[in-house]
């Protein structure tokens, strides 16, 4: 939905089109529209009244820095980022641009570039975009219909249960008070829940000294809003430093350099390290892994050392 209104409404502020999304103003076919609602060929959409400012919005983007990033395969086809953590994939709800804005502006002879999923702002790792409009509905299908692998390195606070290796739990998105996107999870019989699974495997225990930490690699079978970050929290290990469903005091002590040997994680731990897909034209199975971050591995590295 918010691709195809970003294209359709030309000249109308990226942060508009997000805030009439988010206010329910937006509708498909009489219900209720998100951002990441599929369309389909003959669904009707309706929109509020909008306001085009073309020259306001040139005058926007002019301000966008351009900005490359690392590059893990690229081709005529489809371009794999790592993207680093603080840094959205897209402008909107307070953002005035992201990746693909950047990447636009350093690369004004691409005449299509488009997202094909998204990763929280705080997320880093691999991230798909397309070069081709065949691309991306091809990758999109792929992801739509599960056929793409998905997995992320995540840190969490406490030792996690190795038996503990199937997350099966509804999810369901809603705004608090201040109009900002959470996600709680439900149960399966609720109304607007959605079914959401994750594999969870234990990587390592760092379990000398309390509160302990657990790496864990987190395969998703579905691509909820924030899955991974509430899947664990309801499972009472929310990852380190994640500002929205983690432990606010354990946050702010990982700031401060109070674990690991004065190491300080001032970020959520969470890495989208894996990634696999079929080649929207070749075929081919691709599969891509990004390497944790500089910050994370040092604090792992610290973490191990200061094991008794």
């Amino acid at each position: 939905m918010d691709n195809f209104l970003l294209r359709e409404l030309k000249g109308v502020p990226k942060t508009h089109v997000y805030r009439i999304i988010r206010s329910g103003e937006v509708r498909v076919n009489r219900g209720r529209a998100t951002a990441d609602t599929r369309l389909a060929l003959g669904d009707e959409v309706r929109v509020p009244p909008v306001r085009v400012a073309a020259a306001a919005s040139d005058a926007a983007s002019a301000h966008v820095p351009p900005r490359e990033f690392p590059v893990l395969f690229e081709d005529e086809h489809l371009l794999v980022i790592d993207k680093p953590a603080g840094v959205a994939v897209h402008g909107g709800s307070g953002v005035s641009f992201g990746v693909i804005e950047q990447l636009r502006r350093a690369r004004p002879e691409a005449r299509f570039l488009e997202l094909v999923h998204r990763l929280d702002k705080e997320t880093s790792g691999l991230l798909l975009l397309a070069k081709k409009r065949s691309a991306l509905t091809h990758l999109q299908d792929q992801f739509r219909q599960r056929e793409t692998g998905k997995t992320y390195a995540a840190l969490v606070t406490g030792t996690w249960p190795a038996n503990k290796k199937v997350i099966d739990v509804a999810l369901h998105k809603y705004l608090n008070a201040e109009g900002e996107r959470r996600v709680r999870a439900v149960s399966a019989d609720h109304d607007e829940g959605q079914r959401s699974i994750s594999l969870v495997k234990v990587v390592k225990v760092y379990d000398h000294a309390p509160p302990g930490f657990t790496l864990l690699d987190v395969t998703i079978k579905t691509g909820r809003t924030h899955q991974i970050r509430v899947h664990l929290a309801h499972e009472g290990h929310p990852i380190a430093g994640d500002d929205k469903y983690g432990e606010f005091a354990l946050n702010k002590a990982l700031a401060a350099g109070k674990f690991a040997g004065g190491c300080k994680l001032d970020r959520m731990f969470l890495h989208a390290r894996r990634l696999a897909f079929d080649h929207p034209s070749s075929g081919e199975r691709i599969e891509l892994h990004a390497p944790l971050p500089a910050e994370c591995e040092t604090l792992l590295s610290r973490l191990s050392s200061t094991v008794s």
